[in-house]
């Protein structure tokens, strides 16, 4: 019997950018509480790079099947790992992951996540390095620079797919657009500023967050923002 986390309904897979896709899904934390999750995939030739797994449903891996052959599976956030599992059962891919990170479901980093280590051509991998818990971001080089970010940097512009009480929670907590979330700074303690000024000097015009909606052309601009009402 399988004891993995079940698919939950998603959205498409849609091509934000040449070769990179996303899909929103979501993640139930109780009963009547559910809110949305991305996950981002970069095709490279007939290979796939999945960041911040979401499990799909069986019509999701038909559409997945058609990009590709899963070959990486890259975790970047401390506290995303609930489908790696499945994914790592089902396509048995390379699994990325910063230096500390600590796997469920018996999973071990295969390929270790840092600067100047990477399955995805023509990128860069950013540290949050004062974190108390590991993060990375990942710089993808094209299109004037993609930022993919799991729960450090967040942009949400609406609420739809998230639950009733999912709705309340994010507003009552202060979720919006181009954020630093509050619970995840709570974590990561307040030293992530330093982190967050030197995410600041790359080259990058777009986000792709595991939390919220793609932002274009503006996401320097909106992590300054989010910076400033954080650290305030």
């Amino acid at each position: 019997m399988s004891t993995f986390a079940p698919p939950m309904p998603h959205g498409p897979i849609t091509e934000v950018y040449p070769d990179v896709f996303m899909v929103t899904g979501g993640f139930r934390f109780a009963p009547g509480l559910r809110i949305t999750r991305n996950m981002t995939i970069v095709r490279q030739g007939s290979e796939l790079v999945l960041v911040n797994s979401v499990r799909l449903t069986p019509e999701g891996e038909t559409r997945l099947a058609e990009l590709g052959k899963v070959k990486h599976l890259v975790r970047i956030g401390a506290f995303h790992d609930l489908d790696d599992p499945y994914y790592e059962d089902r396509f048995a891919p390379t699994l990325w992951a910063p230096p500390r990170t600590r796997h469920n479901g018996g999973l071990k980093t295969d390929q270790e996540l840092r600067p100047g280590s990477s399955p995805i051509s023509g990128s860069a991998i950013f540290a949050f390095e004062r974190g108390k818990q590991p993060e990375a971001a990942i710089l993808l080089e094209r299109e004037g620079g993609i930022l993919v970010t799991c729960d450090s940097y967040q942009n949400w512009t609406t609420f739809d797919g998230c639950s009733l009480l999912g709705r309340l929670m994010m507003r009552v907590m202060g979720f919006g657009p181009t954020l630093i979330g509050g619970p995840w700074t709570k974590y990561m303690g307040q030293d992530v500023k330093a982190d967050f000024d030197r995410l600041l000097e790359l080259p990058f015009r777009h986000l792709l967050p595991a939390h919220g909606t793609p932002l274009g052309d503006r996401a320097k601009e909106g992590l300054r923002t989010a910076i400033a009402n954080r650290f305030a």
